[in-house]
């Protein structure tokens, strides 16, 4: 990790690395081939699936936040997870993931384990017991995503990772919805840390990418022959927006954090609003080890609407500045219906056990003026109150 503190690695990534003509912001290479010095002479780059300057700039940036060895930009953040489990796991080795993750992501996992590419044990994490039983397995890798989506369960991760290396397994830490700014799961022992790039890391809502960072530098390279060996890597213009968004990351998380947190205060008042999950909450699961591990809460947040089906619609539909939308981690405010939008993937069984009701909505709360954010709710709760039961 470098001694610089978050915002200089990323203001400052790959600033004034132009030798040939002394730009100070760097430039993009959309080439997809490079030239050889001559034949049998092997050149730094050769094909772009293989390395990209620009796409690497990128990498060495994450890589330093997260204080990894290493990383690889995919074409999507599920392009870096297939990356991961494509690298390290064979047909009789088995992954235990939590029952309540990422929808994209228990599909993908679902869906190779069932053509025999792996074995998956999808476990409530947060059970001592069922995360004993599953360990006792002895899995190749444990994912972990916390805050999970959507319901912002958090684990202790330097716990789970003393647990798994018990037993011989890797631990791989999703930290989209934190980023590193706000947590470090190599700094607490995890050996794998995959991002969606595509969210606040970005976060403009303008790319699709990914990155999968590595602790160790064996590990490093091992994903990095694996991605150029299927095809993983992100396109170099995509890298370029990325690495322009990343250099706001620290005060966009920032005003994200204090937007949410107007956001999450207003919500307590309302008589149509059930449960809440937050981890800033005193009672959210967690809680306590949020304080711990985590640099802050973050403007990840959801909620059940205490009413009718049809309440939830009229709701939804009167908001005018949180947009009906997947992702999450722009500058705009985006609400998402988990059930039927983002774990869609998961059957009704699979939802239920994993604690997403039809009656939940997630907030992707934005850059706006919270005052605004809280005006737009309070016109979207009457409507919704003078429909009725």
């Amino acid at each position: 990790m470098s001694d610089k503190q978050f915002a200089t690695i990323a203001v400052r990534a790959g600033i004034e690395s132009d030798s040939q003509h002394n730009a100070v912001v760097p430039p993009i290479y959309l080439t997809s081939t490079y030239s050889f010095p001559g034949l049998g002479e092997l050149p730094q780059y050769d094909y772009s699936r293989s390395g990209n300057p620009t796409r690497n700039m990128l990498a060495d940036a994450l890589s330093e936040l997260e204080g990894g060895a290493g990383g690889v930009v995919t074409s999507c953040g599920t392009a870096a997870i297939n990356l991961l489990v494509s690298a390290l796991l064979g047909p009789e080795d088995l992954i235990v993931a939590p029952h309540d993750c990422y929808g994209g992501t228990y599909r993908l996992f679902n869906t190779r384990a069932n053509k025999g590419d792996f074995n998956v044990a999808f476990v409530d994490q947060s059970d001592p017991s069922a995360l004993a039983a599953a360990l006792a397995k002895k899995p190749k890798i444990v994912w972990v995503e916390t805050p999970s989506n959507p319901l912002l369960r958090v684990l202790d991760v330097e716990a789970l990772c003393q647990q798994a290396a018990q037993v011989g397994a890797q631990v791989a830490v999703d930290n989209t919805f934190l980023s590193p700014v706000l947590q470090q799961p190599i700094k607490l022992g995890a050996d794998f840390v995959v991002h969606s790039t595509t969210k606040y890391i970005n976060g403009h809502s303008d790319v699709v990418g990914g990155i999968l960072i590595a602790k160790d530098p064996e590990q490093a390279e091992n994903i990095a022959w694996w991605a150029n060996c299927i095809g993983a890597t992100g396109a170099p213009f995509d890298a370029y927006l990325t690495l322009r968004g990343l250099r706001t990351l620290v005060p966009r998380m920032r005003m994200h954090e204090e937007n949410a947190a107007q956001v999450l205060a207003y919500l307590q008042t309302q008589a149509l609003v059930g449960q809440i999950y937050h981890p800033a909450l005193p009672d959210h699961p967690g809680h306590d080890i949020a304080v711990n591990q985590q640099q802050g809460f973050g403007s990840m947040l959801s909620f059940e609407l205490a009413g009718s089906q049809r309440q939830l619609e009229v709701f939804v539909a009167a908001l005018n500045c949180f947009s009906l939308a997947e992702s999450l981690g722009g500058t705009e405010s985006l609400i998402a219906h988990p059930a039927s939008m983002t774990h869609r993937a998961m059957t009704d069984e699979a939802q239920a056990e994993a604690g997403i009701k039809p009656s939940l909505l997630r907030l992707s709360v934005g850059l706006e003026d919270p005052r605004d954010l809280i005006v737009d709710l309070e016109q979207a709760f009457k409507q919704a109150a003078e429909v009725g039961a």
